[in-house]
């Protein structure tokens, strides 16, 4: 079934957010950047004209960059098309059959998946459910994580609590994630930052990284 239109909203500003817990930052060296599902079925609830998908899409391109520049590994979930029973499982109760292979399973044109990034198929809200995510991370000896993609509440937020789970550093990107509505997105990051996990923007995790924030898109969130 599809996702119902989405309102428009304007992101979560920094005041509203409580303060982090931890102290952490980001190290290239250590960190790994994480698009969760960035596919056209969920992207296309949005009218991507308009916050919060316009700075989303945005500011997920402008980190991508960055990572690619300094070699972080960047990677992709994304959920299959035609999902058996047996896989979908109760999932279905909640969200019907999913989407169709086709169109609908692919990645926003304007984040597509280059050669060198990493494709992992997700099946449930959480990146690390059911995947190789861990192995992944390992392998790349990354125990930082950047949480960016759609929705904050949802996936996002369960991604960066099983991360937390696995003694991996979530960070949550405030103007990086995008949910139904502002109420739950503003929600999941105070979740994050009380429980489990650091918030961030993209301006400062880009001066983190060692790179310039960008006007459109890294700009528009308050900094901290």
């Amino acid at each position: 079934m599809p996702i119902p239109p989405i309102a428009p909203y304007s992101m979560p500003t920094t005041a509203e957010v409580v303060p982090n817990q931890v102290d952490w930052t980001i190290d290239p060296s250590r960190a790994a950047l994480l698009i969760h599902d960035m596919q056209q079925y969920f992207i296309s609830a949005y009218d991507t004209t308009r916050d919060p998908a316009s700075t989303l899409i945005d500011n997920i391109a402008t980190l991508r960059a960055r990572c690619h520049d300094l070699g972080v590994p960047v990677i992709y979930t994304m959920q299959p098309g035609n999902q058996h029973p047996s896989r979908r499982g109760i999932l279905a109760d909640f969200w019907g059959s999913g989407m169709s292979v086709g169109p609908d399973t692919e990645v926003i044109e304007e984040l597509r998946p280059t050669p060198r990034d990493i494709q992992v198929t997700k099946w449930r809200y959480s990146a690390f459910q059911r995947t190789d995510l861990r192995d992944l991370l390992s392998f790349y000896n990354r125990d930082q994580l950047i949480v960016t993609g759609v929705y904050t509440h949802m996936g996002c937020m369960l991604s960066a609590a099983d991360a937390f789970m696995s003694d991996i550093h979530p960070f949550l990107v405030q103007d990086a994630t995008a949910d139904f509505t502002r109420d739950e997105h503003l929600m999941a990051l105070n979740y994050v930052t009380r429980r489990c996990g650091a918030v961030a923007t993209t301006a400062e995790l880009l001066h983190q990284l060692g790179g310039v924030p960008v006007s459109a898109g890294a700009g528009q969130a308050d900094s901290r």
